[in-house]
């Protein structure tokens, strides 16, 4: 049993390498043969859509399905993973596997977010003009969300200096993520020792 609860893993990683070997691509213009492209497409596309329809997962230009995607499957390989090491798996276990991925999705979007700001900070305190170059107009599209959201809450209808709301911003986002992070690894030990 436990031979092919590691064998299936095994498949989970190279499913996941398959997948992040297709988004990399559709990161850069390929030269390549099309041939490739189209396998690739044809064998993680029919997964990926899943993710794709749900529009929670879209900030501006920024599509989060393909992290929600692998988050999934790093899940259920865990569990897999999990059942050949210990031959068996509780609920508790499965929890607090849960809870770890949903925080390593989180995690990674609130880093992702604070440096995006940190990035947009460093051009306002350079009194830099980025508005000329695609890379900046996409932190934009992606900063500008997030600043909105936060400094509504912070400063209801005042009108907040740019920068000072930058800072806001970027404090509110790592405080956010220290108090996540520790309240995610008290509530998994919690979890993981449940009996059942």
């Amino acid at each position: 049993m436990a031979q092919v609860m590691s064998t299936i893993s095994f498949f989970i990683n190279i499913y996941m390498m398959v997948i992040f070997i297709r988004i990399m691509l559709t990161w850069f213009s390929w030269t390549g043969s099309s041939a490739l492209l189209d396998a690739l497409a044809r064998m993680t596309d029919p997964y990926l859509n899943w993710f794709r329809r749900f529009t929670f997962l879209r900030m501006g230009t920024l599509d989060l399905s393909p992290i929600a995607a692998l988050g999934v499957l790093s899940l259920v390989n865990r569990v897999f993973s999990s059942l050949a090491l210990y031959g068996h798996i509780s609920v508790g276990i499965i929890l607090a596997m849960i809870l770890q991925i949903a925080w390593g999705i989180v995690s990674f979007i609130l880093g992702f977010l604070i440096i995006i700001l940190i990035l947009r900070l460093i051009c306002h305190l350079m009194r830099k003009n980025p508005h000329g170059t695609a890379f900046w107009r996409i932190i934009d599209s992606i900063s500008q969300p997030v600043l909105y959201r936060i400094n509504r809450l912070f400063f209801k209808d005042r009108i907040a200096q740019y920068g000072t709301g930058l800072i806001i911003s970027i404090l509110s986002l790592g405080v956010a993520y220290l108090v996540i992070r520790i309240i995610v690894s008290f509530m998994t030990g919690m979890m993981a020792r449940l009996p059942f």
